[in-house]
């Protein structure tokens, strides 16, 4: 388990050195951008693609594509697609004592249940961890394809204290990097919640800035009753939930019955399986650096990270 003030020195280092970084449309509104690794020489990005039904765009090309760095053309040196890849994904749940009310936390576990029923557990072709968080981050059970192994850690969660949910997701986005997986896994972070913070040091640019500093994407599931999920509809974009997470190239979903749950978790799965990734020679300016991804045809969508920092580790 993290304890608050090992997790505030982690945080501390993880912030230090950052450098300053003005609103754009491009990338969080934030002044400082953390540095984490060194070196980087090829930078990889992961790309949903869409059109305007919401159907996934397929059998697209690496030329189909424009990368823009801070507003300038980069080209794409390395392109992969892939209709079906392998998925490792850290379920994230809120235990704080809000999640007590109205069955919210029985709701997580059932919205998680309909996630993993969705991976391919069985054959050993998908994996998930299992964290939880209030004011600290503890983690259940690390990576693995053990079913069995997964349920009893989604169990074991129990509510309890205040909600330190902003720190929570950037810590266990650095986990999920930070953890061997072949170039071929999809990675992501889901976070079960209500969506309220009460203690958290960072703020939710900064944690958009963190994971999308190192394609992990966040995608959001809050579990409400339907007086607020309407409450939550009606104010939607400005939700800082929704703009973190697709500044990192997930997404929100705002759920508060079974079907919306399933929903989630299919598109959840779906969209990790079918990302193009693109990769470009990373920037020799050091520091944070927007990216801006789109395809020529402008009837596309398209969803990816908004920036890295440069001077990173490879693959950041």
């Amino acid at each position: 388990m993290m304890t608050r003030t090992a997790m505030t020195s982690a945080l501390t280092l993880l912030l230090f050195g950052a450098s300053s970084l003005a609103a754009t449309q491009d990338a969080p509104a934030q002044t400082k951008r953390p540095t984490f690794r060194s070196a980087v020489d090829v930078v990889t990005i992961a790309a949903v693609v869409r059109d305007k039904r919401g159907r996934f765009a397929r059998n697209l090309k690496k030329e189909d594509f424009v990368v823009q760095e801070a507003g300038k053309r980069r080209d794409v040196v390395d392109f992969r697609a892939d209709e079906n890849a392998p998925v490792r994904v850290a379920l994230l749940f809120d235990v704080s004592g809000s999640m007590r009310l109205s069955s919210r936390l029985e709701e997580a576990r059932q919205a998680a249940r309909h996630l993993l029923s969705a991976l391919r557990l069985s054959d050993g072709y998908d994996e998930a961890a299992v964290y939880s968080f209030d004011m600290n981050l503890q983690s259940l059970q690390p990576f693995t394809a053990d079913a069995g192994a997964i349920e009893t850690a989604i169990a074991k969660v129990e509510p309890y204290g205040q909600t330190s949910l902003y720190d929570a997701v950037a810590d266990t986005a650095q986990g999920v990097a930070d953890t061997p997986a072949t170039d071929r896994h999809r990675r992501a972070v889901v976070v079960f919640t209500d969506g309220l913070d009460t203690s958290s040091l960072l703020k939710p640019e900064q944690v958009s800035a963190i994971a999308s500093g190192i394609d992990v994407p966040v995608y959001v599931v809050t579990v409400l009753n339907q007086v607020e999920r309407d409450r939550e509809d009606a104010r939607d974009e400005e939700n800082p939930l929704r703009s973190l997470a697709r500044w990192t190239g997930g997404d929100l979903f705002v759920t508060s019955a079974p079907a919306h749950e399933s929903i989630a978790a299919r598109q959840i799965v779906d969209e990790l399986r079918h990302q193009y990734v693109l990769a470009f020679p990373a920037s020799a300016e050091r520091g944070w650096r927007s990216l801006d991804v789109r395809t020529k045809d402008r009837d596309l969508i398209v969803r990816a990270r908004s920036g890295y920092t440069a001077g990173a580790r490879a693959g950041s």
